[in-house]
């Protein structure tokens, strides 16, 4: 994601229990770098205090159109006018409906309809409202109108309800505004990622999987929505949670991972298989569990499907990358993967050091060599790996 120190950020909140997150988000986007003025409406003062924010900013915090710390008065137009972007978190219903039809009564709805920077919005609200057809067409004219929503997520809310609604967690919020400023390399490009394991039952209860957590995959697929790409994200069992601006495809076996690709490949620009799939599935698997008993029990097993071979095979591939976790002979056995799969990009890791880790360090190679970039976070090398896609792709796709 791209850094966003010095950026200079408006954070407006509106009335709405979420509005306590609001401080968590100011205080992360600080830790960033970014300079974030704080706006409040008159209703957001009745969730959190001014003085909470401010203290928290060590700014001043602005809630009236006419506030004369303002040199020209004019805090309705100055306040904006430096600014990078424009953050409302929360966005109450009512709020939405204002900034859709271009009301102006307050200081936060008046910055955003004279506004010269982006304006993102995390909405945050009942799952009645937000399901209410109004809101529905409110949250469509500012998509038409260049806005970026920010969620919102499904969850428990304040009202003891659950559903669509709950504003992001701040961190979701900073990452998002993170990825806005980050460099479009993929900016219309379409993106298929394979990723986590896959679990191939040998009865009612038991199955062959294997380690792989899915976090390589999921980082690549956010690195890829970053890089302005609309992004599927197949994926078999995690405990993790896919980007919620990716098409999500939940899976369990090698196979149904495979009719999965084959479902979504088409049209695809770039294939990234990230995905630790089994090897083998159980030959004749039972529908009820096998009980237990002293003697041996011999199971057959039969080969899975080869999910990136095929799609590299089709008469017009997508940008195929693949990956090769590797106990030994890392680089040998990698190269040799890629040039048997005829693939533009591999990247390469131990298996040892990769499987569950928050951090990694991957060997990419290509028809130009081998690339080492050094241990950091999977969320990081994702980046990277996503900007060496970007760049192999637009020299190769004049070719293809």
């Amino acid at each position: 994601m791209a850094d966003i120190k010095g950026k200079r950020i408006l954070l407006g909140l509106t009335g709405g229990i979420a509005a306590y997150k609001s401080a968590e988000l100011l205080r992360q986007l600080q830790q960033d770098g970014a300079d974030v003025q704080v706006v409040m409406t008159q209703a957001a003062c009745g969730f959190i205090t001014p003085a909470t924010l401010q203290a928290l900013s060590g700014k001043p915090v602005f809630t009236d159109m006419w506030d004369a710390r303002v040199a020209s008065n004019m805090a309705h137009i100055e306040l904006s006018r430096d600014k990078d972007a424009i953050v409302v978190a929360p966005a109450s219903a009512d709020f939405i409906a204002k900034i859709a039809h271009g009301l102006a009564d307050d200081l936060l709805s008046t910055l955003c309809v004279a506004r010269e920077c982006p304006l993102l919005v995390a909405p945050a609200m009942n799952r009645q409202m937000w399901e209410n057809a109004a809101t529905r067409r409110n949250i469509e004219q500012l998509q038409r109108d260049g806005v970026t929503i920010l969620g919102p997520a499904s969850g428990d809310q304040a009202c003891g309800e659950v559903g669509m609604g709950r504003m992001l967690e701040p961190e979701e919020i900073a990452d998002a505004l993170r990825a806005f400023f980050a460099p479009k390399l993929l900016a219309g490009r379409r993106v298929l990622v394979t990723a986590g394991p896959t679990f191939e039952a040998i009865d009612a209860v038991r199955g062959i999987t294997n380690l792989s957590s899915g976090k390589m995959g999921y980082a690549v697929a956010q690195a890829a929505l970053d890089a302005g790409a609309q992004v599927t994200l197949v994926s078999g069992p995690t405990a993790l949670k896919a980007p919620p601006a990716a098409k999500f495809v939940g899976v369990t076996s090698a196979r149904d991972m495979f009719a999965a690709v084959k479902r979504h490949v088409a049209g695809t620009d770039i294939f990234v298989s990230v995905a630790a799939v089994a090897d083998y599935h159980a030959a004749n698997p039972s529908r009820r569990k096998i009980k237990k008993s002293d003697r041996n029990v011999t199971l057959e097993l039969a080969p899975n499907p080869d999910i990136l071979a095929w799609v590299a095979g089709l008469p017009k591939p997508p940008f195929c990358v693949g990956f090769a976790a590797e106990s030994e002979k890392l680089e040998q056995y990698a190269e040799d993967k890629r040039r048997r799969k005829k693939l533009p990009l591999l990247a390469a890791n131990r298996v040892q050091e990769a499987v569950g880790a928050d951090e990694n360090e991957l060997v990419l190679l290509d028809d130009g060599g081998r690339h080492v970039l050094p241990r950091a976070p999977k969320s990081v090398l994702a980046q990277q790996l996503v900007a060496h896609i970007a760049k192999l792709y637009e020299r190769t796709s004049g070719k293809r």
